[in-house]
Order: C-alpha cells, then sequence, then structure tokens
C-alpha cells in the first residue's frame, strides 16, 4: 500500500497543480483576490504531495521492493546504502519525479518567502509554475510512471549502472536539477512580465536572487559532474564537449548573460526586453537539455530514456513552453517600456558586450550540439562534431570576454572613460605579462594557449581585487577602507569573488596543456618515471568489495623523500555484469598523479598501465568552488533577501493597475 500511496500523492499533485495554474492567472486577470490568494497555498501542496511520492520511491528502493518496476530494473538488495538511494534518481522515471519535485520546490519557496511581490506578479508566477508542473507531471503519469508494479516480483533486481555507482554520482544529479530547473522560476517571472506588460528595477530585484541561486546550484552542479568524469571514467580528461555536458553548459552561459542583464534592468532600467527573452531563453534551452537526455537522440551514460513516445511527448512539451514563451513576447514585447539611455562606453555598454559575446557562445555551443542530430534526422548522414569544432569557435569568443571583465565594474553607470579604466589597470596588465613571459621562460616556450591562458588568468584574479580595492578606496585614503570594506555589499564582495574563482579555474584548465602521459605494460618489480614521480608496480591482489570484486594494482610512488602506496583496481560487477576501472589520484592541491590499471597479458603477465601527471588540474574544481561561493555571496545581501517594500507609492499603483 506504501507504493500505491506514493501514486495517488503523484495524481494528487497534478490537480493541486492545475489549481496552481487556473485560479491565480484567472483571480489576476479578473481581480478576484480570493482566486490569487490560492496561489501560495496550491503552490506549498503542490510540494506536499510530490514530497510525499518522491519519498515512498525513495523507501521502495532502500527496502529493495522488487514488485516496483522501477526498483527492479535500477537496483539490487546488495548495493551500499547510500547507492540504493542514488538509484532513485539514476534513472528515467525516478530523475524526473526529482525533477518536477525541485521544481515545486521553487514554487513553494516564492510562495512561503515572497511577501514582498505585488499580489498580482505573485499570482502569475505561482501560475505558470503551475503550467509547467501540469506539463511535466502529466508526462511522468502517462509515460514514465516510477510506481508501475511488476507481477510476480522477481528475488533480486537488475542493479543500478555501476559507472553510476559513485559518491560523485549521488551528489551531481541533484546539484544540476536545483540549478538548472530553477530557471523555470525565472521563465515564471519573464511570462507573468508580459502578461502585466510591465518590466521595472523591481522586477530586477525580484528575479535576481533566483537566477543566482539557479546558476550558483548549477555551477556546482557541472562541476562535480566533470570531477566525476575527471576519476571515475579513467581517461584523464575533465571536459569533451559530449552533448550532455553541453545540455548544462548552455543553461550555465545564457544564465550568466541573465544574471548581468537583469543587473541593467535593476540599476538603470534598461535592456528589459532582452533581459525577458534571456529568461525565456535560458529555461528553454534547460528543456532541450532535458529532451537531449530523455528522448533516446544520445547514447550516454548520463542517457535515460530510449522510448520513441517518451522523446515525442518532451519534444511537444518544449515546443509548447518555449514556442508559447516566444509568441507571448512577440505579441508584448514591443509594449515595453525602453528604458534608460546609455553610452556604449559605460558599464552598461561593458554588460552588454558581455551578453552579446555570451549569447554568441552560447549559440555556437547549441549549433555544434545540435547540428548533427539534426543532420542525421532528415537522413543526411552521420557527423562529429567535436573538441576542435568548440576550441577554434568557442575559445575565441571568451578571450575579449575575459579581458571585459576586469574593465566593466571600472566604469561609470551611463557614461565612461575606458581609457581611465584601463590607467587603474596597468599594475593588473603588467604582472599579466610577467605571469605570461614567466610561463614562457618556465616551459621553454610553452603551448602557446597556456601562455596567453595564464596572463588572461592572472588578469581576472587581480582584476577583481582592484575592483574592490576602487570600492573600498584601498588605493588612496586607505585608512578607513578596512571600514568601508565591512559595508561594502555583499553583492559587490560576491561578483568580485566570482570573477577570482573564473581566473582560478583557467589557470586550471591551462594545466591540461602540460599533462604528461605514459601508456605502457609492466611486470611485477618493474618502474618507471611520470612527470616528478617514480612509479614501481608491486603486482596484483583480489579484494572483495560491498556489490563487486576488485583486482587491485599495488604501486610504490617516490617524489623526492616522499614515499607513498597508490592502488587503482578493476571491479567486477555481477549486477548487471560489467567490470569498471577504479582509479587511483594522488593530489597536492596543485597537481594530481593519476593511475590506471588496465588488462593482464596472458602470455607473460604484464599488466597494461596507463599514467598521468596532471599539473594545476585541481584549480579547476578549487575555482568553480570560488565562484559558487561567490553567487551564494551575492545572494546573501540583504538587498536582494528583503526585496523592494510594497510601501512604495509606485509599487502600490503597479499592483492595482494589474
Amino acid at each position: 500500500m506504501i507504493v500505491e500511496l506514493g501514486h495517488y500523492a503523484l495524481i494528487l499533485a497534478l490537480f493541486v497543480a492545475l489549481v496552481q495554474a487556473a485560479a491565480p492567472l484567472t483571480g489576476a486577470a479578473i481581480g478576484n483576490r480570493a482566486l490569487m490568494a490560492l496561489a501560495g497555498p496550491a503552490a506549498q501542496a503542490q510540494l506536499l504531495c510530490l514530497g510525499i511520492a518522491f519519498a515512498v520511491l525513495m523507501h521502495a528502493y532502500i527496502a529493495s521492493d522488487f514488485s516496483v518496476l522501477n526498483v527492479a530494473e535500477n537496483s539490487h538488495s546488495a548495493k551500499p546504502l547510500v547507492y540504493k538511494i542514488a538509484g532513485v534518481w539514476g534513472n528515467h522515471e525516478g530523475s524526473m519525479l526529482l525533477w518536477v519535485t525541485v521544481m515545486a520546490l521553487y514554487g513553494a519557496a516564492v510562495a512561503s518567502f515572497g511577501h514582498t511581490l505585488p499580489e498580482r506578479l505573485k499570482a502569475r508566477v505561482l501560475g505558470v509554475q503551475g503550467l509547467l508542473g501540469v506539463g511535466i507531471i502529466t508526462f511522468i503519469l502517462f509515460t514514465s510512471n516510477p510506481f508501475q508494479r511488476l507481477s510476480p516480483a522477481p528475488l533480486e533486481g537488475h542493479g543500478l549502472n555501476p559507472l553510476l555507482q559513485d559518491p560523485g554520482l549521488a551528489v551531481h544529479p541533484p546539484m544540476l536539477y536545483m540549478g538548472y530547473v530553477g530557471f523555470s522560476l525565472t521563465f515564471s517571472f519573464a511570462i507573468a512580465a508580459l502578461i502585466e506588460g510591465r518590466v521595472d528595477p523591481a522586477w530586477a530585484r525580484w528575479v535576481r536572487p533566483w537566477a543566482l541561486a539557479a546558476w550558483s546550484f548549477l555551477t556546482a552542479g557541472i562541476a562535480l559532474g566533470s570531477w566525476w568524469a575527471y576519476y571515475d571514467l579513467g581517461w584523464g580528461g575533465w571536459w569533451f564537449w559530449d552533448p550532455v555536458e553541453n545540455a548544462s553548459f548552455m543553461p550555465w552561459l545564457a544564465g550568466t548573460a541573465l544574471i548581468h542583464s537583469a543587473l541593467v534592468v535593476e540599476k538603470r532600467d534598461a535592456l528589459k526586453r532582452w533581459t525577458i527573452l534571456l529568461a525565456i531563453i535560458t529555461f528553454g534551452l534547460s528543456l532541450i537539455g532535458t529532451f537531449l537526455v530523455r528522448s533516446g537522440v544520445l547514447t550516454s551514460v548520463h542517457a535515460f530514456a530510449v522510448d520513441p513516445a517518451r522523446g515525442l511527448f518532451i519534444l511537444v512539451l518544449l515546443l509548447l513552453v518555449i514556442g508559447g514563451g516566444l509568441l507571448l513576447y512577440a505579441l508584448r514585447a514591443a509594449n515595453l517600456e525602453p528604458g534608460g539611455l546609455f553610452q556604449p562606453i559605460s558599464r552598461e555598454g561593458g554588460l552588454v558586450l558581455n551578453n552579446l559575446l555570451l549569447a554568441t557562445a552560447t549559440a555556437t555551443v547549441f549549433i555544434g550540439t545540435l547540428y548533427p542530430l539534426f543532420l542525421d534526422a532528415v537522413g543526411g548522414g552521420t557527423v562529429s562534431v567535436g573538441p576542435p569544432y568548440f576550441d577554434s569557435t568557442f575559445v575565441p569568443l571568451m578571450v575579449p570576454l575575459l579581458i571585459a571583465v576586469s574593465v566593466g565594474p571600472l566604469l561609470p553607470w551611463k557614461r565612461g572613460d575606458v581609457l581611465g579604466a584601463l590607467a587603474r589597470l596597468k599594475w593588473v596588465a603588467a604582472a599579466s605579462l610577467v605571469a605570461a613571459l614567466v610561463t614562457w621562460y618556465a616551459e621553454r616556450g610553452g603551448p602557446v594557449m597556456a601562455v596567453g591562458g595564464m596572463a588572461v588568468a592572472c588578469w581576472l584574479i587581480l582584476g577583481a581585487f582592484v575592483s574592490i580595492g576602487e570600492r573600498i578606496r584601498l588605493f588612496g585614503e586607505w585608512r578607513g577602507a578596512l571600514n568601508r570594506a565591512r559595508h561594502l555589499p555583499r553583492a559587490s564582495w560576491g561578483m568580485a569573488i566570482a570573477h577570482a574563482g573564473l581566473g582560478v579555474a583557467i589557470i586550471g584548465m591551462m594545466g591540461a596543456l602540460w599533462r604528461v602521459e605514459d601508456i605502457r605494460a609492466v611486470k611485477s618489480g618493474e618502474q618507471f618515471a611520470v612527470g616528478p614521480y617514480q612509479v614501481r608496480f608491486d603486482g596484483t591482489a583480489e579484494v572483495p568489495g560491498p556489490n563487486y570484486t576488485a583486482q587491485e594494482g599495488r604501486f610504490t610512488v617516490t617524489r623526492g623523500g616522499t614515499v607513498f602506496a597508490m592502488t587503482p583496481s578493476k571491479r567486477r560487477f555481477t549486477d548487471p555484469p560489467q567490470v569498471v576501472a577504479n582509479t587511483a589520484i594522488h593530489t597536492t592541491g596543485l597537481s594530481d598523479l593519476y593511475l590506471v590499471l588496465g588488462d593482464e597479458d596472458p602470455q607473460d603477465g604484464a599488466w597494461a598501465v596507463r599514467a598521468y601527471y596532471n599539473p594545476l588540474i585541481p584549480l579547476i574544481w578549487g575555482g568553480a568552488g570560488i565562484m559558487m561561493l561567490g553567487g551564494l555571496c551575492s545572494l546573501s545581501d540583504r538587498r536582494l533577501r528583503v526585496g523592494v517594500p510594497l510601501k512604495r507609492p509606485d509599487l502600490v499603483s503597479a499592483t492595482a493597475k494589474g
């Protein structure tokens, strides 16, 4: 009966979502406050219903209830508890239930904390969220029911894909969903604003916290996915421009543009139409990513669905949401007032440049990801678009963007002096040149991209420091700098921290260009060098695991006077049967030694071993963590948490006009 309770809760969530969609939107249209007041309780009730459904499915996994088809296909009684729990979203049905539960969580958060929102705007935002919930829950119930029974129930389940039985994959999907599903809320704000025909600085102030929250979670989700691919897949890389990777990267790029564009609306009452369009496109890209992963058009460890009916349903939903949003934009955007004017050389102009480059970069990733799929679908043959395409199109767009990142915050609003801003960055430019020369000299020329990348990274990190130093007058009236720093808005600190984090991540990315790789067959007692390390192979041993057996390699590693052991292995799972390489990584925080054990040669007993020395690569994830910290720091700014009081006359009149 517990499983049926979850199914009934999911059905009830659909009816609650219908109420959440219909009542407040109707009430806002006719001015009925009673109907508008239903929006908040309905959003909270939808979260309660979906939370019950999700908890019931998790209970079925923990209890190994193989009478549930979803559990039987994706779990096994011998799995460790953490992977039983992770198995809930390690499949199509469970991941979609998590998807809609996260969306309901955001809606309930607006209902609970959006006290400063005008009544009609709040009703319309939650109404649009309800419409999205209706679409996703309908999809789950009719094509992807996670509570479908299996009779007779098998004694054991098939188990979870061994590649997904990893701590990184237990955290990565929920974090990713908290990110790109969170952009559903900025989409709802955009649609509500188009319906009302009003976008102003107050609207941007309400939107930015949700955009920042979604962006911060998405940053963490992408970083965790990259980290998992690095240490778990055994190929030594951290990004391959895989379509599934791009599916989450595209909304991140568009979301970054959205945050900066909303800032212009908030501060200067400009770029209104562009910001609304970005909000629609960002969530649209999130839905496109969902379609790619769950439609069966991709073959990947991340891709779950292979049923064409599911892909068709998602495609129709995608067309309705994106098409409907763009149609409403075409009809109503012309009615939005253009807002404040500004000169091209100004902080607004810098943010426009930021948006143009990010939008173009998003378009290049979009084309490179979807063009091969489109060509194959129309019978044009199979083409492969890989790193060379993205390196030659995406990277050149990033260089001017990264240079502008340090200049923009030093420009005043409305009208600026770019030469004056560059003059204040002269020492940053000098330090960046020194970093480039040192890199060139240390590596006897080195890869040109690495030399330029180190200069850009230094420019970003020191430029972020200068932007804060200018605001607290550290380089002039320095005696009161500490007091001014304490009173500096957290959004300013967050911006500088995020920009510096990007610079740190770029240093890690450049380190990949100096990677040392050694692939060889070794026998017990043989040793070899990888970068600054001496590695000796001491043989292998059988090691039992909780639901696998492992052939573990024993290596003794020496660097200088330090000696330590590393034990990469090959794990053999039986449910389902699969052999998975388990890498061994020794990190200093600034570099990694990476070992992978291959197969044994049955003739001479030698083992294939892949060894990589990856300098600076840990800084990729350290930088991503700093970027997320910057987003959360901005999110903690009291001005964003409190919002705009309703007592202001202009907002009261706006509410009355509806």
